[in-house]
């Protein structure tokens, strides 16, 4: 039987789908940058506790900020 996701944990998994959709609007010799930071960033904070909700949400929030931000046409790569 598969466990059932709680809620923060479909959001941020929401949110890592949609950071990897817009690499797709960024310029092709950047991609692998991108990919890679979203992993890493991600990879951060992976041992944070489930039931710790207050920094998850605000780890949401962060990331949701930097999405909008990251996801300007303008922005074409990052280090």
């Amino acid at each position: 039987m598969a466990k059932k996701f709680s809620g923060l944990q479909k959001e941020a998994l929401t949110l890592y789908r949609k950071c990897l959709r817009s690499v797709y609007e960024k310029p092709v010799e950047n991609r692998q940058n991108w990919f890679s930071y979203i992993h890493s960033e991600f990879n951060k904070y992976r041992k944070v506790s489930r039931r710790d909700f207050a920094t998850i949400e605000h780890l949401l929030r962060l990331g949701n900020r930097r999405y909008e931000m990251y996801k300007n046409p303008s922005i074409k790569n990052v280090h």
